[in-house]
């Protein structure tokens, strides 16, 4: 189906741009032509009649992208079960995300997954980079997860968080769960049908994985052709632990076994060295930066953002609300007394998309033809003028999820009017219940 937006103005955030008023002309998932007075010939084309939307007084931007995720978080909101002390970042996760995680079915975890789908597209967020772990549910866990993001519409990439706590057992059954996945998405994407959901090569962090996973996981890195997705330098316990069991700074240790590409994602990156940094740089790979997640979890600020090649935002599992997300991170750098500007943030947002060419093979970000339709359609009302030499400032301190009226993805409708095409009511209803099981059932492990 053809889509036309008429007489809107769009938004591009790298390079920022304002161009107004202009039409865009969506067709199949790409947008075809974007222009003053562009739709002109379309509206009257033989065939079936485009669906045009007045756009006018409207705002138009490439949709946002979450690049780091936790979709097993979802049912973990105001989460009421028996937990441990979290006085610091080891024991949160050994008293809090290592039980949830365990406790996992498929379930709950379809509904973890479905519902931040959609609560990422609400906030306009178009494409969601996730980051898995269930050691309850191992194989066919990623197809769950995957579930969620196509019923809802959403774009996005998941992958198995490999990891040695649960036994090597485990371990091994999560390398084949991330080959498994990673070969069914590459046999999707070549057969030229509809390809929302792309595949990555999972880690935990370098302290749960041993020399021997990481062997396995290069293979599985160079076989599939994907990334390897890990936590690095989170907390100062990774850094400690890589040089007292392998006497290697951590990207060291990673590089060494051919992990590190132009795909690789490597999250929080938090405590590592300037030589670190130098390798991921080299590599091309990308640093995934989750202000609000490090603040909760009290683990230190990343305050040399600016010396990296790649720097892209996430929110390891808070929500995938980019907006506010963008606003943590530029305003958490201020308060560090950092020297980026909003219009450095803006490239961090928007880097994301550039991680999603490099797996789906498509342009992504842009509102210009010839890109893939990923779009949002805004009712944000500037109180000043709105330019390009100011749209940064517009973001930092006014436009917001709430603003949201329609989002677009893949050149289909998946939310018109702050409506989805399905009741979402049940959905949240039937999480609900989920979440108290889910719960239940961390109650019922062993101290």
């Amino acid at each position: 189906m053809m889509i036309i937006l008429k007489n809107t103005t769009v938004l591009n955030f790298d390079p920022p741009e304002v161009l107004s008023p202009v039409d865009i002309v969506i067709e199949g998932n790409k947008i075809l032509k974007v222009g003053r007075d562009a739709a002109g010939e379309y509206m009257t084309k033989g065939g079936a009649p485009p669906k045009v939307i007045d756009a006018s007084d409207k705002l138009v931007h490439p949709g946002l992208v979450c690049s780091h995720h936790h979709y097993y978080s979802g049912l973990s909101r105001g989460i009421l079960a028996r937990l441990g002390p979290t006085p610091d970042f080891v024991s949160v996760l050994r008293n809090l995300w290592w039980k949830l995680d365990r406790t996992l079915d498929e379930e709950s975890l379809y509904f973890s997954s479905i519902i931040n789908s959609i609560e990422a597209i609400k906030a306009g967020t178009t494409s969601v980079i996730d980051h898995h772990a269930s050691p309850g549910y191992i194989p066919g866990s990623l197809d769950t997860v995957k579930r969620g993001f196509i019923e809802a519409g959403l774009r996005g990439m998941t992958c198995y968080e490999v990891t040695d706590r649960n036994g090597r057992e485990g371990m091994l059954a999560g390398i084949e769960e991330n080959l498994r996945f990673a070969e069914e998405s590459e046999s999707e994407r070549k057969s030229g049908g509809p390809h929302l959901v792309e595949a990555a090569i999972g880690g935990h962090a370098p302290f749960t994985i041993p020399d021997e996973a990481l062997k396995v996981l290069a293979d599985t890195v160079e076989k599939t052709s994907r990334g390897f997705h890990v936590h690095a330098g989170e907390g100062r316990y990774d850094v400690s632990s890589s040089h007292l069991l392998y006497n290697e700074d951590l990207m060291r240790r990673l590089d060494r076994f051919g992990l590190l590409n132009d795909r690789a994602i490597i999250v929080h990156g938090v405590h590592l060295s300037e030589e670190d940094t130098r390798i991921l740089n080299e590599r091309d790979s990308f640093l995934i930066h989750n202000p609000k997640s490090n603040m909760n979890n009290g683990v230190g600020y990343n305050n040399r953002l600016s010396e990296y090649k790649n720097v892209a935002l996430g929110t390891d599992g808070i929500g995938a609300n980019m907006f506010e997300e963008y606003k943590f991170a530029y305003f958490k750098h201020r308060d560090a007394q950092g020297g980026l500007s909003p219009d450095d943030f803006l490239k961090f947002l928007t880097s994301g998309n550039r991680l999603l060419e490099r797996y789906f093979d498509q342009s992504f970000g842009k509102v210009a033809s010839g890109y893939t339709a990923d779009l949002v359609i805004s009712d944000y009302q500037p109180p000043t003028p709105l330019r390009a030499e100011n749209l940064a400032g517009h973001m930092a301190f006014g436009m917001t999820s709430t603003d949201v009226r329609t989002v677009i993805i893949d050149g289909e409708i998946v939310y018109e009017d702050r409506q989805f095409p399905f009741d979402t009511r049940d959905i949240f209803s039937a999480a609900r219940e989920a979440a108290v099981k889910l719960w239940n059932a961390i109650n019922k492990l062993p101290e």
